[in-house]
């Protein structure tokens, strides 16, 4: 017998050599270099990142346990706690999305069996709240601080009592308001809050600041079962970020390295600023939207002043536009983004958002500027 056909036998010899040959050729598109347009994201989100925050993102990376990775989690901590107005121990950033933060305190604190009241369509009339947290005896009332569909902004103050006279934790959405509203966690009883890393903070998706009271960690670790999800356990969270007061960390995920970076330079220059400047100058900026927009005819969709949103600014689709060409036009001439509405107000409004680093009267004259020339320029139906 053969030794190198025992060793070597054809069969595989073949097999080797198709397992070698590539027949699907690098895709044309990556052997380009990426490029990307400048534009003003005056959308709902995400806004445009400051240089600081760039340059925070193009750092080399370091291990996701090294101590001074575990020194920057911990002025993540701080800056998140400074942003909510909190002294929770419980505070830290999710990897992921808004959506991601939302699911965790869900889960979390949320068992089979368990009922959770949401506010829709506007905040509920204190009576009828209150109507419905007795009948229902919900764990957790859910509500949406800067409603950026709408461009409503929910007053909050009296919320937490009520929710806690029944027993009942408060949760709030703050993700299209976080920085640009006030927004006092612990002084107005909020058992629950979480934001996006994309919008007031200007730092890239990813990241999403979350806070838990002392009396939702009560509910959340003194539950029968087991959350649902092993990713978004704040069992393990808890540890991964120091604040269980362990000795040690223990590894749960390896987070997103560099979205930390941003976030930590996002929350710092938010520190720097300070809360109540970042709130009177969305404030200072969305008014002179307002007031521009309405000296060229247009109308606001939410009428009363003092429940609109500083940071997304919802007009109302004039007569006879389609509000598609608007914004297409506005991107294609000017590199603006306008957005149309979503859910419920789509095909209603065009929406605006000044975020954070976008927040300054320039911004909002270049948004003008680009909505007055498409009004030229667009269609108008006569009907």
């Amino acid at each position: 017998i053969c030794l190198s056909r025992v060793l070597h036998p054809p069969s595989a010899c073949r097999s080797r050599r198709a397992m070698g040959s590539v027949s699907i050729p690098p895709p044309a598109s990556l052997l380009r270099p990426l490029e990307t347009p400048q534009r003003l994201l005056s959308g709902p989100g995400p806004s445009n990142v400051p240089p600081r925050v760039l340059a925070a993102a193009a750092r080399q990376i370091i291990g996701h346990m090294h101590g001074e990775m575990l020194e920057i989690m911990d002025d993540i901590k701080k800056g998140i706690q400074y942003a909510f107005q909190t002294q929770n121990n419980m505070t830290l950033a999710m990897s992921g999305p808004g959506h991601v933060a939302m699911e965790c305190a869900i889960f979390n604190t949320v068992e089979s069996g368990e009922s959770v009241l949401v506010a829709v369509n506007g905040i509920w009339g204190e009576r009828a709240a209150e109507i419905a947290l007795v009948e229902h005896k919900p764990v957790i009332f859910f509500l949406t601080h800067g409603e950026s569909s709408s461009g409503v902004v929910h007053p909050l103050d009296g919320i937490g009592d009520l929710c806690h006279s029944h027993n009942c934790l408060f949760l709030l959405d703050a993700v299209a308001s976080l920085g640009g509203s006030p927004i006092l966690m612990d002084k107005q009883g909020i058992d629950i809050l979480y934001t996006g890393s994309q919008k007031v903070l200007n730092s890239p998706p990813g990241t999403a600041p979350i806070s838990f009271s002392e009396r939702a960690c009560k509910k959340m670790f003194h539950r029968k079962t087991k959350p649902l999800s092993y990713f978004l356990d704040m069992g393990w969270l808890a540890n991964y970020w120091g604040c269980d007061g362990k000795p040690t960390r223990t590894y749960h995920h390896t987070g997103p390295i560099s979205g930390f970076f941003t976030l930590r330079e996002s929350l710092a220059i938010l520190a720097e600023m300070g809360l109540e400047n970042s709130w009177n100058r969305h404030k200072e900026v969305a008014e002179h939207l307002h007031k521009g927009l309405e000296s060229m005819g247009f109308k606001l969709f939410v009428q009363e002043k003092h429940v609109r949103l500083p940071t997304v600014t919802t007009i109302t689709v004039p007569p006879g536009y389609d509000w598609r060409e608007i914004t297409v036009y506005a991107m294609k001439h000017h590199n603006v983004e306008i957005s149309g509405g979503l859910g419920p107000s789509s095909g209603m409004v065009l929406r605006v958002g000044l975020m954070g680093y976008n927040s300054n009267k320039a911004n909002a004259d270049k948004v003008l500027e680009a909505l007055r020339e498409a009004l030229k320029h667009c269609h108008k139906s006569k009907v």
